[in-house]
């Protein structure tokens, strides 16, 4: 082999190398950066991409896609002078590659750093029931600055969140001693409102009930009253009528009337429960015996059939002296 065709091949390879050189490929989710004698120049996007060899080179090789690092646990004084032990995690994604490849030196670390700082700058100006009870609150503060402070490397902080908030031994016994008193105090509580809306709800109910008999007792006086009142009406209307036969002559419908009253003196009298033997006095046999006379009179009220019904209650009066009813 002559020194030509050794020449040939080498140039042919060198050819080959260069173009292999100049063609790179970026994979999706990446940018990289290309540096011209140490300078840098220009950012190579995902896909095929073609650079001049020997004079570029590939710098950084950026991941653009969204990123999560860890924020190592750190003590936090809180305002009241709490001790407390925090960590937490931290999500960026680089929108600039060629700032985040030069404005920082180690852009992981740099998170982290001020991260952890504005951790105990914000926690540590708040008290410590504040910091248990507000953590969306620390993480949107926590965020806001951050966010600000990377801005200029070129990246963007999506999220940071507090994972765990661990106070001291002694404290968070103190603390559960505190929340059990608290439950106690509001089972207390509690119970004694249940006791007034029982003791209130039973007043209620006996108010109600002796309201309702205060009307039931109101009704029945008023209908009783108006029942004496009507029979009071009746017997006027009745007296009016015999006091009038007897203006005009008919002594006849006062007979009726005394008769009709006396019988039913006596019935009254025997219908009493307490009355099982009936002592009538010597004149009372006397009016008896004009019940012969009520029948004469009825017969000439009433006629023939209401004579023969005076008859039939004659029939059914007990006898003159002591009698024994059933």
């Amino acid at each position: 082999m002559s020194g030509f065709d050794i020449f040939s091949i080498v140039l042919v390879l060198l050819v080959i190398l260069t173009l292999f050189a100049g063609v790179k490929t970026v994979p999706q989710g990446y940018n990289w950066t290309i540096e011209r004698f140490g300078k840098f120049t220009r950012t190579l996007s995902p896909g095929l991409n073609l650079i001049i060899p020997y004079f570029d080179r590939v710098g950084r090789k950026m991941n653009v896609m969204e990123q999560v690092i860890d924020i190592p646990q750190q003590e936090v004084i809180t305002k009241d002078n709490a001790t407390v032990t925090v960590d937490g995690v931290a999500f960026f994604q680089v929108f600039d590659a060629a700032k985040a490849s030069y404005e920082v030196s180690n852009l992981d670390q740099g998170i982290i750093v001020l991260t952890m700082t504005n951790i105990r700058s914000v926690m540590g100006s708040m008290d410590l029931d504040q910091v248990l009870s507000h953590r969306d609150e620390i993480n949107e503060r926590l965020l806001r600055v951050v966010d600000a402070a990377v801005s200029p490397w070129g990246i963007k902080v999506n999220r940071i969140e507090i994972k765990d908030i661990v106070p001291p031994a002694d404290l968070v016994e103190a603390m559960g001693r505190q929340m059990k008193a608290e439950r106690v105090k509001r089972a207390d509580i509690l119970q004694a409102e249940g006791a007034r809306q029982s003791e209130i709800l039973r007043a209620e109910g006996a108010k109600q009930g002796q309201i309702l008999q205060a009307e039931g007792r109101r009704e029945a006086a008023f209908r009783d009253a108006e029942a004496r009142e009507r029979s009071a009406e009746a017997e006027a209307r009745a007296t009016q009528m015999v006091s009038d036969a007897i203006s005009k002559g008919d002594v006849a419908a006062l007979n009726y009337f005394i008769a009709d009253k006396y019988i039913k003196a006596f019935g009254q009298l025997a219908e009493s429960p307490n009355q099982k033997v009936i002592m009538l006095p010597v004149e009372a046999m006397s009016m008896l015996g004009s019940l012969a006379g009520i029948g004469e009179i009825a017969k000439a009220t009433f006629g023939e059939a209401a004579t023969s019904q005076a008859a039939a209650r004659r029939g059914s009066v007990p006898p003159a002296g002591p009698t024994k009813s059933s």
